[in-house]
């Protein structure tokens, strides 16, 4: 074959699924952005300068601490200024003030809080603790004195990993029935459609909340997880079922299916073995769209307190302190935890998009 071939064969190749997504510079950097924050999840204790757990009395409602590089004009590196706190008679606010007369370097890879690493190994690593005689709070301090920052990291392992648990038993659910509901037709898609209005005829947020509510107080947190969990799981389905129901019944009369029951392949095979995946990517594709809402739908119940409680930390019971206005007004970093929850929905949305036009080969 002659070069000029080769170079219009070339031209004109098909872009692979990647090819596609790369083209997309916001979802590809969403995907960075996403799984670098799910793979630190396994590591949080050793990124959080705190334990999510850890007060300060001077510390209270502190404002965000600023991390300088430059002293005098010169170059010194990470550190922070000592910090003095006075209390206002007037109004019983405190007042901190920063000391520049006293450079406090932070600690890199140093030791700190306790913490068991997975429950299996007692340690006291981490990349960044605060300096001797000083403090880090990034985000701020809650009315407790415990570092913002360091609880919302915590708090992302909870809200970030509801979201997949509920969405794996929604994937279940929504493929089997909304399978079957295709596959078989008959009473069986009419059993599953009735189902499916059923449940989008109820108000969504009043009906998680009733849920929410039922479930026992004396439950311990792990159990009110996977309460919650289950919740989200089982009313989202819906919306999966009805799109791969429509896609089973446009795929059942193509010559391989036909093919494949002609050989004596059982129904189950010819479903889940031949039908689904050929439209996984965009089941991958409506799954990474019903993500954010999973987190949402935690976010919201535990700001409403009928979600996740108190000792555990989700990004949730974190927004649960700003509901008083007054204290919003005083002390907005409470109002902290909302920016990853806006990202993290937001990089998942531009990569739910992305995903459902790189599946695509005819998208541009």
């Amino acid at each position: 074959m002659s070069t000029v071939e080769d170079i219009k064969l070339a031209k004109f190749e098909t872009p692979t699924f990647l090819d596609r997504l790369w083209r997309r510079k916001g979802s590809f950097f969403a995907l960075v952005f996403l799984t670098a924050l799910y793979a630190s999840l396994p590591f949080v204790e050793l990124i959080a300068p705190y334990g999510s757990e850890t007060r300060s009395n001077d510390a209270i409602f502190m404002p965000p601490t600023d991390v300088n590089w430059f002293h005098d004009g010169a170059f010194i590196g990470p550190f922070v200024y000592a910090t003095t706190s006075t209390l206002d008679l007037t109004t019983f606010q405190r007042i901190f003030k920063p000391d520049t007369s006293k450079v406090l370097k932070l600690r890199f890879l140093c030791e700190g809080d306790a913490y068991d690493l997975w429950g299996l190994f007692a340690a006291r690593w981490h990349i960044v603790c605060p300096p001797d005689g000083g403090g880090l709070y990034i985000f701020g301090a809650d009315r407790l004195g415990r570092d913002i920052f360091s609880r919302v990291m915590y708090g992302a392992r909870i809200s970030l990993t509801i979201g997949l648990f509920g969405v794996a038993l929604s994937f279940v659910l929504g493929c089997f029935l909304g399978g079957l509901a295709g596959y078989l037709g008959g009473w069986v898609d009419a059993s599953v459609l009735r189902l499916i209005e059923l449940l989008r005829a109820l108000p969504e947020l009043p009906l998680w909340m009733a849920l929410s509510a039922a479930l026992p107080a004396n439950w311990s947190p792990i159990w009110i997880y996977f309460g919650i969990t289950l919740i989200l799981g089982l009313l989202d389905w819906p919306g999966l079922a009805r799109a791969v129901r429509a896609k089973v019944l446009s795929l059942r009369e193509e010559d391989y299916v036909v093919a494949a029951e002609l050989l004596g392949a059982s129904r189950t095979r010819v479903l889940f073995r031949h039908m689904l995946p050929n439209f996984s990517g965009h089941l991958i594709a409506s799954v990474t769209l019903a993500i954010p809402s999973m987190i949402l739908g935690e976010t919201a119940l535990s700001f409403l307190g009928l979600g996740l409680r108190p000792p555990v930390v989700s990004w949730g019971v974190l927004l649960s302190e700003a509901q008083n206005i007054s204290a919003v007004e005083l002390y907005p970093w409470l109002l902290a935890p909302l920016a990853p929850v806006v990202l993290v929905v937001l990089a998942f949305n531009v990569l739910g998009d992305g995903l459902r036009d790189a599946v695509d080969p005819y998208s541009h």
